[in-house]
C-alpha cells in the first residue's frame, strides 16, 4: 500500500514493473514466514495503534488466513514475473505507472482482508482492492473490457452494500465490529431477527463477490476482456478472498450462535453449488474462447469449494479450503500458459488455435499439465482435494452419493472441455502451414512452468496445504456449539 502512491513517480520504461514486482515478492516472501510461523504453532496478533481489541482494529494471521495469503501473494508474482512483455505490449508506457499502481493496492487490498480481523476493516479493504480491481481489468487495449466492468462494478457494490448493511444490523445490536467480540455478544442479543437479517445480507453480498452461482455473471466477460496477466492473478485468488470471508462470517460468527444455522447454510448453500457445478462446466462444454471457457471453469471449481464447506463437517470443510489451495495453482497456471499463447495468436477461439502445439510445443504442454490437475488426474493437485471431497461427501449418506455424483460428473465435464482445447492445438491441421517453431519468450516460459509443475509438485508433496487446510477446518469447526 505504500509503494503503489510512489510507483506513479517511476516514470522511466520497465522500473515501475520491476518495482511493483519486488514488493510483491516481498509479500510472498513474508506470507512464507508467516505460513511457517502458523504450522509451528505461533499466534500472529497486532493490534493497530497499540488500542487493544474490541476498542482497537485487530491484525491476526491464523491457519486459514496464513493460506489463502500464499494464494494471493503466490498468484500476484507470478504473474507479473511472467506478465512484462505481455503488459508491456497490452499498457501504453506513460499508463504503466499508474497501472502497476492500481495492481498492488489489489493485492494490499486483498491481503488487508486476509489479516483484519475486524469487520468493517474488512469492508474498507474491500473496497480498495474492488476499485483498483476495475482499473487493472479494463487498463488493456481491448475496449470490451469497458462494459465487462461496468457490469463488475455494479455487482461488485451492491455486493459491497450488502456486506455493509448486514455489519450495520450486528454492530447496532451488538456494539462490536471485532470478529471474535461478535462472537461472544450475539448470543446476549435478546431479539434475533435482526441478527437473521444480517446473515442474509452478508451472506449474499459474498456470494455475489465470489460468484457463487447464479450471482456470477460479472465474472466470464470480466476474466475475458481482462489484460492477460490481470486474468491469471485475478482468476487464481479473488473469489477466494470472497469465499474467506464468508466462511470465516459463517462459521465463527452465525453458527456458533444462530440456532440452526448449519442446517440453514448447507440447505441454502449445497443446491446451488451443485447447479455452479453441473451447469458452468456445461456452458464450458460450448465456449470457443479460452478464456471465457476456462472464466466458467472457475464458477464450477467455485462450485466445489461450497459443496464440501456446505457438508458442516471437518472432512468436507477441510477438501473445500484444500480446493482453493489446488483450484487458485490449476487456474493460475491455465491462465499464464494462456499468455504465453497470446503472444502468438491475436484471437484466442479454438478454431484460431488449429496446430498450436506445433508452433508452441512448451506452452502447449504446460497448458495440458495444468489442464490434467483442473480435471483431477492422480498425481496432481487437483486430485488431491477431490478425493478429500469425495470422502467426504461418502460420510453423508444417500445425499453424499448424489453429492459424488455431481463430482464425478463436473470432473467428465472437465476432461471434455479440456480435450477440446487439447485436440484444437494438437490433433487439428492448422488452416496454413505450420511455420517454424515460435515460442513464448523465454522468461515467461520459465515461470508458466514453474506453475505448471507446481501442480505435480503438490500433488505428491501434500504436507503443506493439506495441514494448514485442516488445521483451518478445525479451528472453524470449533466455534460451533
Amino acid at each position: 500500500m505504500l509503494l503503489a502512491p510512489m510507483l506513479v513517480l517511476l516514470r522511466p520504461r520497465g522500473l515501475a514493473w520491476a518495482a511493483a514486482t519486488a514488493g510483491s515478492l516481498m509479500s510472498l516472501a513474508i506470507a512464507c514466514l508467516l505460513a511457517a510461523g502458523v504450522l509451528a504453532g505461533e499466534e500472529f496478533r497486532y493490534a493497530m495503534g497499540g488500542w487493544e481489541p474490541p476498542y482497537g482494529i485487530e491484525l491476526r494471521v491464523d491457519a486459514f488466513s496464513a493460506l489463502v495469503l500464499l494464494l494471493v501473494a503466490g498468484s500476484s508474482s507470478l504473474a507479473l514475473l511472467a506478465g512484462k512483455r505481455s503488459l508491456d505490449m497490452a499498457i501504453e508506457p506513460d499508463r504503466q505507472p499508474l497501472f502497476f499502481a492500481a495492481w498492488l493496492l489489489v493485492l494490499a487490498g486483498l491481503a488487508g482482508i486476509l489479516v483484519s480481523a475486524d469487520a468493517f476493516n474488512i469492508f474498507v479493504f474491500m473496497e480498495i482492492s474492488s476499485l483498483a480491481s476495475y482499473v487493472v481489468v479494463a487498463g488493456g487495449p481491448d475496449r470490451r473490457a469497458l462494459p465487462a466492468v461496468f457490469k463488475y462494478l455494479i455487482m461488485g457494490t451492491i455486493g459491497a452494500t450488502f456486506y455493509l448493511i448486514g455489519v450495520g444490523l450486528i454492530y447496532m445490536m451488538t456494539g462490536t465490529l471485532n470478529l471474535a467480540d461478535m462472537e461472544l455478544r450475539i448470543h446476549e442479543v435478546a431479539d434475533q431477527r435482526p441478527i437473521l437479517v444480517a446473515a442474509g445480507f452478508i451472506t449474499v453480498g459474498l456470494a455475489l463477490k465470489a460468484a457463487v452461482f447464479p450471482l456470477h455473471v460479472w465474472l466470464p466477460n470480466a476474466y475475458t476482456y481482462a489484460p492477460h496477466a490481470v486474468t491469471a492473478f485475478l482468476a487464481a485468488c479473488a473469489t477466494k478472498v470472497s469465499l474467506y470471508v464468508l466462511l470465516r462470517f459463517d462459521f465463527v460468527v452465525f453458527q456458533q450462535n444462530l440456532t440452526g444455522h448449519d442446517q440453514q447454510f448447507a440447505a441454502y448453500l449445497m443446491p446451488l453449488a451443485a447447479l455452479a457445478v453441473i451447469f458452468a462446466s456445461a456452458v464450458a462444454l460450448f465456449e470457443s474462447n479460452i478464456k471465457r471457457l476456462l472464466a466458467f471453469s472457475s464458477v464450477a471449481q467455485v462450485g466445489y469449494i461450497l459443496l464440501g464447506a456446505s457438508l458442516v463437517s471437518v472432512g468436507g470443510l477441510s477438501a473445500s479450503l484444500l480446493h482453493m489451495f489446488n483450484h487458485a495453482l490449476a487456474k493460475g497456471a491455465l491462465f499464464l500458459a494462456v499468455m504465453g499463447l497470446a503472444m502468438r495468436y491475436s484471437e484466442l477461439d479454438l478454431r484460431s488455435l488449429a496446430g498450436a502445439a506445433k508452433r508452441m510445443p512448451w506452452t502447449m504442454s504446460a497448458l495440458v499439465v495444468a489442464g490434467l490437475s483442473l480435471i483431477g488426474v492422480p498425481g496432481t493437485a487437483g486430485f488431491v482435494s477431490k478425493w478429500y471431497l469425495v470422502s467426504a461427501a461418502l460420510d453423508e449418506g444417500p445425499v453424499g452419493i448424489a453429492l459424488v455424483a455431481v463430482v464425478v460428473a463436473g470432473s467428465l465435464m472437465a476432461v471434455v472441455y479440456i480435450w477440446r482445447i487439447i485436440e484444437a492445438a494438437w490433433f487439428t491441421p492448422a488452416e496454413q502451414p505450420a511455420e517454424a517453431v515460435q515460442e513464448a519468450p523465454a522468461p515467461m516460459l520459465v515461470v508458466i512452468w514453474l506453475a505448471a509443475l507446481a501442480n505435480v509438485y503438490f500433488g505428491l508433496a501434500t504436507g503443506l496445504q493439506r495441514q494448514l487446510a485442516n488445521d483451518a477446518a478445525v479451528s472453524l469447526l470449533g466455534h460451533l456449539p
